[in-house]
């Protein structure tokens, strides 16, 4: 088979799938327990070299391994096909469809801004099924929106951070470090607020999940991941320095009620202070036009985990059906049903929280298994070895292991959602074993 997506279309996945809800919405909820604005900063200077970190050992294993399907396909090759099952079970349930809805989820919000007459869901859903129809013709298709999308998406960034940064300072305003400063880098209040970053930063490996479908895998993948990755790092330290320096604290914090949080739209706040109260309903279109190509990036991306699932398993076989173009439709429309329940039904930090906490565990597998695989195979063929390898992956891991420890005893309800996930994947997993017995080991 003809690999399909180019490197242009491999970055702007990267891209696409890492700008979108997270940045618009998390500094909200950063500002509850954080007001140190230097801190904010380092949050997110830290989930950029963090993410670059992941992203050097995933140009590696995508290399190496150039198959689609992400951690599936890695995990099992690298510990056991069990491990990589609970991988593609995350990502067939929550790991795709979870951020779909949330990223439609606010952009219905900022729709919702300039037309209020129009439902927020209403809108989210409609999005979502507008996406899964373009996505679910062909690649020329899907790769050529996906591209003019994310190039959009970065021209109209680039032009709000240069906006805001000659726009007016909030009086007191300062990005100075101070004494609270570097405790609070070490805070359990950090760590909480890093998985709202990780959230946001999460796509960074998004390229690899079609390492089987992109032309030139040993340097595609590597350049889609590090230039994609390095882009993103740039613009959400850029929006971040922009969005408190223009906004007050208290409106750009987030407000709980009893039917979930609110105040969630950071960029329709601070577009207010940058354009004024028309130029914010502006930037609240210009926002919504954004996330399509992040919720689009998503469609491609995810249902390579079915695909790659049903090629092994036969349980799963009729998920991984192409059309006559070769498109995994099937799974492209069952993700998109998983999300539409997700947006019905779920809170927005609640759903951020536990997707957060088991992308970062099945991640952080993934870098450990850079490692563990250099022992296993040392004569496999690597195009690509991890840049600073073994230093930048064992800082990824025990960075992101700190972060979860953290994050449990910050929100524990929340980590205990996200592993009740991967144990009901566990279920099924033993269910596969038993009754499809012939088929590829598990």
């Amino acid at each position: 088979m003809l690999k399909k997506y180019s490197q242009n279309t491999g970055i702007a996945l990267v891209v696409a799938n890492m700008v979108g809800t997270g940045i618009f919405t998390s500094i909200g909820f950063q500002l509850l327990d954080i007001h140190d604005y230097a801190t904010i900063l380092i949050l997110w200077i830290a989930g950029g070299i963090i993410s670059l970190f992941g992203a050097f050992a995933y140009a590696e294993l995508g290399t190496a391994l150039p198959k689609s399907g992400g951690e599936y396909n890695f995990l099992s090759r690298i510990y056991h096909p069990s491990v990589g099952f609970l991988s593609g079970w995350v990502s067939a349930t929550i790991g795709f469809s979870a951020p779909i809805a949330l990223a439609a989820a606010s952009l219905g919000a900022y729709f919702h801004e300039v037309v209020p007459s129009i439902p927020p869901t209403a809108t989210a859903v409609i999005i979502i099924l507008f996406v899964t129809i373009i996505q679910s013709f062909n690649y020329s298709l899907g790769g050529g929106f996906q591209k003019v999308a994310t190039l959009l998406k970065i021209i109209l960034l680039g032009g709000f951070i240069v906006c805001g940064m000659f726009a007016d300072t909030q009086e007191g305003v300062s990005f100075m470090p101070t004494d609270t400063t570097f405790p609070g880098t070490f805070s359990i209040a950090f760590a909480g607020a890093m998985f709202f970053v990780s959230f946001a930063y999460s796509g960074w490996n998004a390229s690899a999940y079609i390492a089987g479908e992109i032309r030139d895998p040993a340097k595609t993948i590597p350049r889609s991941l590090l230039i994609g990755t390095l882009i993103v790092t740039v613009l959400y330290v850029g929006l971040s320095f922009v969005f408190l320096k223009v906004a007050p604290l208290k409106e750009l914090q987030v407000v709980f009620t009893d039917s979930g949080p609110e105040n969630i739209d950071t960029g329709f706040v601070a577009g207010k202070y940058i354009f004024g109260p028309f130029g914010a309903k502006v930037v609240s279109i210009i926002i919504s036009i954004l996330l399509v190509s992040t919720i689009s990036a998503m469609v491609i991306a995810g249902p390579r985990v079915l695909k790659a699932m049903g090629a092994d398993i036969s349980a799963f076989r009729g998920a991984a059906r192409e059309n006559k173009n070769g498109v995994p439709v099937t799974a492209i429309w069952i993700q998109t049903a998983i999300a539409l329940i997700i947006l019905l039904s779920g809170k927005f930090d609640t759903i951020l929280f536990y997707t957060s906490f088991v992308l970062m565990l099945f991640g952080t597998l993934a870098v450990m298994g850079v490692i563990v695989l250099r022992y296993k195979e040392p004569k496999l063929e690597r195009p690509y070895k991890t840049f600073g390898y073994p230093i930048t992956p064992i800082l990824f891991i025990a960075a992101n292991l700190w972060f979860m420890y953290r994050a449990y005893l910050f929100k524990p309800f929340e980590t205990y959602i996200g592993i009740g996930i991967v144990a009901a994947g566990a279920i099924v997993y033993f269910i596969v074993r038993k009754f499809f017995s012939n088929e590829k080991p598990l």
